[in-house]
């Protein structure tokens, strides 16, 4: 057995669940707790062109990536589109605010980088789906 790569695993499945549970909580809350509306005049006065399909795919991503991220079921995409909605809201959405408004954006922008990096380990469905 190879301890390093069982904890390194490990490793991974904890910030996968996690962060994926973090995740789609959020998007949970703006899908079905009524803050679409709110995201989407957000993204409007960022400057963004169709506010609303804008604000749907950042909750979408959040949601369903953070869901796909708990079971390691494409992983790189989730993470991907995960760490794009973190960079818009902690490099734009909160670029002037204090570090302790935009540290959960970044800390979530740090997994899902991570997570892009170094896909989901062996405890998860894209490794039973695409075993080599």
């Amino acid at each position: 057995m190879n301890w390093k790569q069982t904890f390194s695993d490990l490793g991974l499945l904890e910030l996968r669940i996690l962060i994926g549970l973090g995740m789609s909580w959020h998007g949970y809350q703006k899908i079905f707790g009524g803050f679409i509306h709110k995201l989407a005049e957000g993204v409007a006065g960022m400057g963004f062109p169709f506010s609303q399909v804008f604000a749907w795919l950042a909750a979408l991503s959040e949601f369903a990536g953070g869901i796909l991220i708990v079971l390691g079921l494409g992983t790189r995409f989730a993470a991907l589109s995960i760490f794009i909605s973190m960079s818009v809201a902690a490099f734009i959405a909160h670029a002037a605010d204090p570090l302790a408004v935009k540290e959960l954006a970044l800390a979530y922008w740090g997994a899902a980088g991570a997570l892009l990096l170094t896909g989901p380990g062996s405890l998860s469905l894209d490794r039973i789906f695409h075993k080599k």
